[in-house]
């Protein structure tokens, strides 16, 4: 009888002992990196009645901790065509927001275009206002956001034609910008983004 209750007792402590050593203790769970970055590079090339090559580049970084929420990006554009460069462009971006409640957020924005080949050649933009965030899961993502701001636009008197809405003059006026963003993951593999800004001063909207 004795040794009944032994291997009995021995069984209860060998399965409580595994039990304990299987159950994760909380500062064994792994918190999600507050970094995301994404990183692509393309190239193209076509040969026929006229020969090109484009390069393609774009980085991009986002950092969240607490109620903030920081992103930079930047965009690189070249085309040449028959052996001379036909277009040039960089683009860069870096906003902050700040989470008010768990639908709106204040929100600063800067944006910079560079470019050779256009009717301008810096068309710098800076904007703060108010986001609203019609949804915010894993699967899809609704922002919308509006505010006041500041442009600044140096033209390219090479680039601008006669018929060309553009002032010949550089552009230093307040705007008023609004931005809507959308992020939809169909699947694990696949999301499709849209991301369209309209910006509205005096001198035209872009």
């Amino acid at each position: 009888m004795r040794k009944l209750w032994f291997a009995c007792f021995c069984t209860l402590t060998t399965s409580l002992a595994y039990a304990k050593e299987a159950t994760p203790s909380p500062t064994q769970i792994e918190l999600p990196s507050p970094w995301k970055s994404e990183i692509e590079f393309g190239y193209q090339a076509h040969n026929g009645n006229s020969d090109s090559q484009s390069l393609n580049s774009r980085m991009n970084a986002e950092y969240t901790s607490g109620r903030h929420r920081s992103s930079g990006e930047w965009k690189f554009h070249m085309l040449y065509k028959d052996g001379e460069e036909d277009k040039r462009q960089s683009t860069y971006t870096a906003q902050s927001d700040y989470k008010l409640s768990p639908k709106t957020y204040l929100y600063g924005s800067f944006k910079g275009i560079e470019t050779r080949y256009s009717a301008y050649f810096k068309d710098h933009t800076l904007s703060a206002g108010l986001g609203y965030q019609f949804t915010n899961t894993e699967q899809l993502t609704i922002e919308l956001e509006l505010g006041p701001g500041y442009r600044y636009q140096e033209p390219n008197l090479d680039e601008i034609k006669d018929d060309d809405i553009i002032f010949p003059e550089t552009v230093q006026e307040a705007i008023f910008r609004g931005n809507i963003n959308v992020d939809w993951n169909v699947i694990d593999n696949l999301t499709l983004s849209a991301d369209i800004t309209t910006v509205t001063g005096l001198s035209n909207t872009r």
